[in-house]
């Protein structure tokens, strides 16, 4: 059998009073039409990444507005992560020649979790290309049940041909794809319903409540960080697409400017990304030893709370991203009322409104610089933060991505 994730239990009623009405008749109304629906999530990993943020949340809401819901993930090989990292990387424009040796991984994987996949659903949701061939398998032994959707989180305007030309029959064979935006859609992509569908972050979940100032205080000193330096901040895998040496670069742009200035790096390494651990060394010589340079995650101990911490205390926060599915970091630093500076990618023009919540930048040199004006310039952060968090209310949390999905659930069952 295919590994079931444990999520604890959460109500719509907690988010009355922080989202719009509206959105909460709407669940309401769907799961009375909805209930005892049977739903699955299958993904690659519990832990590391957006992906099981959002399960995190949206599953335990599931079943309490009457979904009988259910997240499993997929078993793997480090052989077989290797290789999907690989092909997310090329799905995100990176040059890949997909040799046979990793069509046979990615497909002997798939097949095997196919013949571990168990139970009787209406809708089964896919999560990104790890698991999506699983499908294809099941239909071949007319083992399919119910509506099948696969959910993409990548952004997909310069996949390399060869690998989206490679998993795109497998893709086609669901009943309904999600992505985040609609430049994502590839035109060659035959599924009957395209559904678009922008992540969100739970603003209940210990990474985005309150925190007392002590605790935040408690954290950096911890981490032996300066509350009284101004601090840059970038909360992201250590993964090229990040661009974590030209974070490091827009820093000492920065601190050019204004002296005493630290940079916090903090990261999640998951257990679906292999490649996360070189970076992580790249990055750390690339430090070449600054102590104002913090490279944090959860192998010293950073968690959801540190998380919050770092980001409730800094003064910008940064998300220089060269590629970007959304980026629910943004999301989560707007929502705690700190400007962000985001590369000019994928869902980050989503999140932040230039010169309104942040600025969009398409360079170092400009990361730097718009940081430095930033630290020079607290009311004008001050501003851009209030703005941002009143953005991300109206439309990124958790409520309205479950308003969403359910509406597409019901579309799909109905017909």
């Amino acid at each position: 059998m295919l590994t079931s994730v444990p999520v604890g239990t959460n109500s719509l009623k907690n988010y009355e009073d922080i989202v719009d009405e509206e959105i909460i008749e709407k669940i309401r109304r769907l799961g009375g039409e909805m209930k005892g629906l049977r739903v699955l999530n299958l993904s690659s990993t519990a832990f590391g990444g957006g992906v099981a943020e959002l399960l995190y949340t949206l599953v335990p809401l599931m079943r309490d507005v009457g979904l009988i819901a259910d997240w499993q993930i997929i078993r793997g090989s480090e052989d077989f992560f290797t290789v999907t990292k690989l092909f997310h990387n090329a799905l995100q424009g990176m040059e890949l020649i997909a040799t046979p040796e990793m069509i046979d991984t990615y497909l002997t994987n798939n097949r095997n979790n196919a013949d571990m996949f168990s139970g009787e659903y209406d809708i089964v949701m896919v999560h990104d290309p790890q698991p999506a061939a699983i499908l294809s398998f099941l239909e071949d032994k007319g083992k399919k049940t119910g509506k099948w959707i696969w959910r993409c989180h990548i952004d997909l305007t310069a996949a390399r041909p060869g690998v989206w030309e490679f998993l795109r029959p497998y893709i086609e064979r669901y009943d309904a794809a999600v992505f985040t935006m609609p430049q994502y859609v590839k035109e060659d992509l035959g599924v009957g319903k395209i559904s678009i569908v922008a992540p969100t972050i739970d603003p209940l979940s210990p990474k985005n409540i309150p925190i007392e100032y002590d605790t935040i205080l408690n954290v950096l000193n911890r981490y032996n960080i300066d509350i009284k330096r101004p601090i840059i901040t970038q909360v992201s895998r250590f993964d090229p697409w990040k661009d974590p040496l030209g974070v490091i670069d827009a820093y000492r742009i920065a601190k050019e400017e204004v002296p005493g200035t630290q940079l916090l790096m903090v990261a999640s390494m998951a257990t679906d990304d292999p490649e996360g651990f070189h970076y992580y060394e790249k990055t750390s010589r690339y430090a070449n030893g600054d102590p104002d340079i913090h490279l944090l995650s959860n192998l010293e101990g950073v968690g959801n709370l540190e998380v919050n911490a770092f980001q409730r205390a800094s003064n910008v926060v940064i998300q220089k991203s060269l590629r970007e599915g959304f980026g629910l970091v943004v999301s989560e630093a707007l929502w705690k009322e700190r400007p962000v500076i985001g590369g000019d990618v994928g869902g980050i023009p989503l999140q932040v409104i230039n010169g309104k919540t942040g600025f969009l930048v398409s360079d170092t040199e400009q990361c730097g610089k718009k940081a430095a004006l930033l630290l020079k310039n607290p009311e004008m952060a001050r501003e851009m933060g209030i703005y941002g968090k009143e953005h991300v209310r109206k439309n990124f949390l958790s409520p309205r991505q479950l308003a969403d999905y359910m509406q597409l659930f019901i579309d799909l069952y109905q017909t």
